[in-house]
């Protein structure tokens, strides 16, 4: 099915789109934008090399053991690696999982790029949230966004406008930390600014 590049992971988190999903984040990112929250993601180097196979493994472990609603792809750049993607994201829809995709590139270039995977990928995605991340223009309302330049694109039925600032989900930011003390943030880190 092909292999994915990955950063790291989440099994389950409640601030990565909405409700209990599947994060995943793809290493390397070619916009880089001035004060990301994910600088060491830009990188276009091997990180964590996995079939689609065993993320989709992943994924089904975390619908078994957690009930998560479904995934979401960031980064770094998800379209980067767009073609693996879009097999993940359709066999994530065959298990009744919505597809929520982070990217740095507006609906409109993708829709007429040429990066392969694309326009797949966009098949089987519910929410697309686009625009590179400004940090002047930081967003004070909406869930899940840093920036507000960038948009929400429901590319399906599956959700409703009303989500972005629906207050049942969390703009929030979520620290975890392992048995060894290693210490996993996901989320939106400038909230509290």
């Amino acid at each position: 099915m092909g292999r994915l590049n990955l950063a790291t992971w989440v099994d389950c988190t409640a601030v990565e789109g909405p409700g209990n999903r599947f994060a995943l984040w793809v290493q390397g990112c070619v916009q880089k934008c001035p004060e990301c929250c994910n600088p060491h993601m830009f990188d276009l180097m091997p990180q964590h090399i996995l079939e689609v196979d065993e993320v989709l493994s992943k994924i089904v472990h975390a619908q078994i053991e957690y009930g998560i609603e479904g995934v979401t792809f960031l980064g770094g750049e998800p379209m980067l690696q767009a073609k693996g993607l879009s097999k993940l994201a359709a066999e994530c829809l065959n298990l009744q999982l919505s597809v929520v995709v982070f990217t740095g590139y507006t609906l409109e270039y993708l829709q007429t790029c040429s990066m392969p995977g694309v326009l797949e990928l966009l098949k089987y995605v519910d929410l697309l949230i686009d625009g590179p991340y400004i940090a002047s223009m930081p967003e004070k309302e909406r869930n899940w966004v840093g920036s507000s330049n960038q948009r929400f694109h429901f590319l399906s039925k599956r959700y409703s406008s009303s989500i972005e600032r629906d207050p049942t989900y969390s703009h929030g930011f979520e620290l975890r930390i392992s048995l060894d003390g290693t210490l996993k943030s996901n989320g939106w880190p400038n909230q509290f600014d």
